[in-house]
């Protein structure tokens, strides 16, 4: 399984909110928003500093999806 922040980019423009002011209102490094642009993992506390800026959960910002290996 890997991790997905589609959900999260999506949320932004809805909310029309840059990942700069979400990087600046939540208090979570340009790492922590560089890593999710990627689609890596990141600490659960960068997560919910998140879902409190935005009042959400964490499956309104990210989901869980499957590996497509390379066959």
């Amino acid at each position: 399984m890997k991790v997905n922040y589609n959900k999260l980019w999506k949320l932004l423009i809805d909310l029309n909110m840059s990942k700069s002011q979400l990087r600046e209102k939540s208090g979570v490094t340009t790492n922590v928003i560089a890593k999710m642009g990627k689609n890596e993992n990141v600490s659960t506390e960068a997560l919910c500093k998140i879902c409190k800026v935005l009042d959400c959960q964490l499956d309104d910002i990210m989901e869980l999806v499957e590996e497509v290996s390379a066959s």
